[in-house]
């Protein structure tokens, strides 16, 4: 196993492992509060993510065979032009968190769920190619985007709950993917907390730092 394998694998583990310790132990009004991710409660951020865990177990017994189509950014491009409108994945996701009678089975769903897609990470090579939501790319990119979602959401959780945010790990993955979808480095300094904040629509960009990006503001948010 190669270095960039362990570190693949390691920044996901302590990515889903964040998200288990800042919702350890929440009562079941916070599991109801509203998060960072406009329209989602704590509920509905942690049932996507054990999606987003399903699929990647999914997508690792899945190969592919062939060259890659899409990569860690492409990946983003691609879902953001797709069909399928926020607001009606929205309500699937509501009715889906809702029908777990408490919280604590769907946190637990999620931590076996997370624990297995780490494992199968780990036990997968990262140059070999595997499918998902119509994209095929290396697992190694795969796992990146794992890495971003968790991060992101993370920080939406976060916002209501006085609980640690995503690891530096994690957080340094995502502005990487960040400046891969704007083409360039940020042209000003923010801590990567602030930067995933931004360049998500989370936070708003401030008239200086519209200034400082110039036509490229118009890219913002970068995904959402």
């Amino acid at each position: 196993m190669t270095t960039e394998e362990r570190a693949g694998h390691q920044v996901l583990l302590s990515a889903y492992s964040g998200v288990v310790d800042a919702l350890r132990g929440i009562s079941e009004g916070q599991a109801w509060l509203p998060t960072g991710c406009t329209g989602w409660c704590v509920r509905d951020v942690l049932f996507h993510l054990m999606r987003d865990a399903e699929r990647a177990l999914v997508a690792l017994n899945t190969p592919a065979g062939g060259e890659p189509d899409t990569d860690a950014i492409s990946y983003w491009r691609a879902q953001r032009s797709s069909t399928d409108p926020t607001q009606h994945n929205l309500r699937m996701t509501r009715i889906s968190a809702s029908v777990y009678p408490t919280f604590e089975p769907l946190f637990a769903a999620f931590d076996e769920t997370a624990t297995a897609a780490v494992h199968a990470a780990r036990s997968s090579g990262a140059r070999r190619t595997v499918r998902t939501q119509g994209c095929v790319l290396l697992v190694e990119d795969l796992i990146t985007t794992l890495i971003v979602e968790a991060a992101i959401h993370h920080l939406d959780l976060v916002v209501v709950l006085d609980r640690p945010g995503p690891s530096e790990d994690a957080l340094r993955v995502v502005r990487g993917t960040l400046d891969g979808l704007l083409g360039e480095p940020l042209p000003f300094p923010v801590e990567n907390e602030t930067y995933a904040r931004i360049g998500t629509g989370r936070r708003s960009l401030t008239a200086e730092q519209r200034h400082a990006l110039g036509w490229r503001a118009h890219r913002f948010p970068l995904l959402g």
